[in-house]
């Protein structure tokens, strides 16, 4: 199944020990290299560090409440596992980052994304256009098999299908109606 992104912002954090909130999600920490998230960063009163996360690897289950771990044990520092503060340390945000084809052409930036709930793994790309594209048509949706690479600045994707070529007069006979004649019955 697929969520988007947003829906999982301020979800709950529930504990199975105590049966209560124990904290929310803030953002996403994702890994560039694989489009996986991987913690998120958490807030809540009852974290004994600042930042907190919790690891993905730690959620037991993702329902209509929220997030439910074990307890509050589960959330870490940032010191704590070394490859949740080496992707942090990163920067990486999907939200805002130009999208460009193979030519050059700017799409628009990323204005969401679509995760498979099992994995967390990003698998669409929501992709809001600029104003004038965005009067004819709505967002377009990226899968993450057309992305080429991942930078600093912008989401290289695959460009479209080549543009077709004018088509010339041999090739419009070829396609002419034989029902319709072009000369006039006398």
């Amino acid at each position: 199944m697929l969520l988007l992104g947003s829906r999982l912002i301020g979800t709950p954090i529930m504990g199975l020990q105590t049966g209560t909130r124990l904290a929310v999600t803030k953002k996403p920490v994702i890994d560039p290299a694989s489009l996986k998230i991987i913690a998120y960063e958490v807030d809540g009163p009852m974290l004994v560090e600042h930042p907190s996360f919790i690891r993905l690897a730690d959620v037991r289950e993702l329902s209509d409440i929220g997030m439910i771990i074990d307890s509050h044990d589960e959330f870490i520092g940032l010191d704590d596992v070394i490859t949740v503060k080496k992707i942090r340390n990163l920067g990486f945000g999907l939200i805002g980052l130009n999208v460009i084809d193979e030519a050059g052409r700017k799409l628009g930036k990323v204005a969401d994304y679509s995760i498979d709930a099992n994995s967390f793994i990003i698998q669409q790309l929501n992709v809001k256009q600029g104003l004038i594209k965005s009067l004819s048509s709505t967002e377009l949706l990226v899968h993450r098999t057309q992305i080429v690479e991942i930078n600093d600045y912008a989401i290289i994707v695959k460009a479209a299908a080549k543009k077709l070529e004018p088509i010339t007069e041999t090739q419009k006979l070829a396609y002419m109606n034989p029902f319709r004649s072009t000369s006039t019955p006398a």
